[in-house]
């Protein structure tokens, strides 16, 4: 629905030449919003049911808000992708770009919706820099990018530094340049990093070569600023409605704070132990994916058959004596049984989900309630509704679940007090593992060897950089 009138528009861009049509009325004119940004793991890449990604998200929600089609031009390095915006081939940058003093002289930016820093990293198990002056080795960044900028101003103050730039990579790909020694050092964004760290727990992070800073879409410098405008409403409107919360925890959500011993450990179980059970997962997964029920066990008992908590569940899956019973199982110890009984009581409590609530979020809110219960799940969602959040979104229900641990909260519920931190926790940890499961599963077989850390370990001095930078900033800003 078009929620921009021409005329308004045309009023906003009239101030600096009233005898042009403004930057956003050509787009409504034409019915097409042309964005451009390039390949990457969170702002866009073509997925198995089409194109997907964090900035491709929020760009085609921007074309719905204006009521137009979305048409992407998806370029290999910033240095391809900047002159089409300075040439006007497209309308604005989303390439979750960084607002740099030296990008603001010759674009100008919309909200920042991010924030993240630009980390130093290196291999786990290499001699740790801990400030720029240690750097003994190769460093390469992205040519163009606010990396290098960021590196131009260390050098003022530190004139040995030196270090290239390329063309022909993208992050990604210089990170695993990292990983395989080919490359020292390399520079990343921290919410780049908090993702590519889940495939490769041997990246490690040195110190950060920038504090954050805001991440914004561009716009042309010289052109009206009607479309900065609309950018700035249609931003408004996502952050208070919580689209914009929700999206930032669909992709970064699970993923803020990283545990390098356990991502190495769940990598090595994949190797070794998933092989055994993947045929019961596939075979017992039903309308679910097998990963997410891998994943799902994984949390639930690390693939262990003879698992038993304190509280008396058992098996695979995790499963109470009364649930096993209902599922028609007999024996909790047992792999298979365990395996079908997890995944048809998983699917018993989606069905129990409101129908109004989409994917990923009810899948979450099931993870949740095996883990919490249906009861007191439904108890957040009345605390979230009675506190003016959305209860059908994860993202807001999950902050309550936290509430019902705390008596003023969990005394007004109908189930009383929760260990809500714990199903938070539990729905994060399998997110990260199902997101790792999907990566390696698309990957060639050999990939599992060259991950699988040595059996001996890094020497624990070579794991304070893992453990003291496991707090990654990844935030919307409000």
């Amino acid at each position: 629905m078009r929620l921009v009138s021409i005329a308004s528009l045309l009023v906003i861009g009239g101030c600096n030449d009233v005898k042009q049509p403004s930057n956003l009325a050509e787009v409504l004119d034409t019915g097409v919003l042309k964005v451009g940004t390039t390949y990457g793991l969170t702002n866009y890449y073509n997925g198995p049911s089409g194109p997907v990604g964090f900035e491709y998200e929020l760009a085609d929600g921007f074309a719905n808000y204006l009521g137009v089609k979305l048409e992407v031009f998806p370029f290999y390095n910033l240095s391809e992708l900047f002159p089409q915006l300075a040439n006007n081939h497209i309308n604005l940058v989303a390439a979750g770009i960084t607002v740099s003093p030296e990008r603001a002289q010759t674009f100008t930016f919309g909200p920042a919706y991010q924030q993240a820093s630009e980390k130093l990293v290196f291999k786990q198990g290499k001699e740790w820099p801990r400030k720029i002056e240690d750097l003994n080795g190769e460093l390469v960044v992205i040519a163009d990018s606010s990396h290098h900028e960021s590196l131009l101003k260390v050098k003022q103050n530190y004139t040995q530094l030196s270090w290239q730039q390329t063309e022909d990579k993208d992050v990604e790909e210089l990170l695993e340049m990292v990983l395989n020694e080919d490359l020292d050092y390399t520079v990343a964004d921290s919410n780049i990093l908090a993702l590519m760290r889940r495939r490769h727990p041997e990246l490690a992070i040195g110190f950060s070569v920038s504090p954050e800073q805001n991440i914004a879409w561009a716009v042309n410098k010289n052109q009206d600023d009607s479309l900065l405008a609309a950018l700035i409403e249609y931003f408004g409107i996502i952050q208070s409605n919580g689209t914009l919360a929700a999206l930032e925890d669909k992709y970064f959500g699970h993923v803020r704070n990283f545990n390098y011993v356990d991502t190495r450990e769940f990598i090595k179980s994949v190797r070794d132990i998933l092989p055994k059970f993947k045929p019961w997962f596939e075979q017992y997964s039903g309308d679910l994916d097998w990963r997410l029920l891998a994943a799902m066990s994984y949390q639930e008992s690390h693939w262990k058959p003879n698992a038993k908590s304190v509280t008396g569940v058992r098996g695979l899956m995790m499963l109470t004596l009364a649930t096993a019973k209902d599922m028609g199982i007999k024996s909790r110890l047992d792999p298979e049984q365990s395996i079908k009984g997890g995944s048809t009581y998983l699917a018993s409590i989606l069905r129990r989900i409101p129908a109004r609530i989409q994917p990923p979020d009810s899948t979450w809110f099931a993870l949740a309630a095996y883990n919490i219960g249906l009861g007191h799940l439904e108890d957040a969602r009345v605390l979230t509704d009675r506190q003016g959040g959305n209860p059908d979104m994860w993202v807001d229900v999950k902050q309550r679940l936290l509430q019902l641990r705390q008596k003023r909260y969990y005394k007004t519920t109908k189930y009383g007090y929760a260990r809500g931190n714990e199903a938070v926790a539990y729905v994060d940890n399998i997110r990260r593992y199902y997101d790792t499961l999907v990566w390696l599963d698309d990957q060639p077989p050999q990939i599992l060897e060259e991950q699988s850390p040595s059996e001996k370990g890094a020497p624990i001095n070579e794991l304070q950089p893992a453990i003291e930078n496991s707090s990654t900033s990844i935030t919307a800003q409000n």
